[in-house]
């Protein structure tokens, strides 16, 4: 059974930094590009940010850009996104998922495999 599993949310103040986790397992993704994408509530699904497959190319939604890192380490099945300056308008629920292809894409119709969310509320 393929699983995605997030960890590393939770509540914080205005300015400082989290990194989420996302541990894969069932099948490796070594081949496949890794992206998150956040909800909040009342909101549509929103793309975060991509890497490639090798993790030679990311990137990233405009509301983020500068600020977010993504990364992977596909020895160990994970992939990571790296916050900072975290801003309440951050707040939501973060997802990660695998895309169907090496290449990345910021629609969610190119990911199948989604992980159940983790938490991130960030206060002023």
């Amino acid at each position: 059974q393929v699983q995605l599993v997030e960890s590393g949310g939770g509540l914080v103040q205005s300015g400082v930094s989290l990194r989420l986790s996302c541990a894969a397992s069932g099948r490796t993704f070594s081949s496949n590009a890794m992206g998150w994408f956040r909800q909040a509530p009342g909101k549509e699904r929103e793309f975060v940010a991509a890497i490639t497959w090798s993790g030679g190319v990311t990137y990233y939604g405009d509301s983020v850009k500068g600020r977010f890192t993504i990364s992977r380490d596909n020895a160990k099945n994970t992939v990571y996104l790296q916050m900072n300056s975290l801003k309440p308008e951050d707040t939501a629920v973060y997802y990660c998922a695998a895309g169907d292809y090496p290449a990345y894409y910021s629609g969610t119709s190119y990911y199948s495999y989604w992980g159940q969310g983790t938490q991130v509320t960030v206060s002023s």
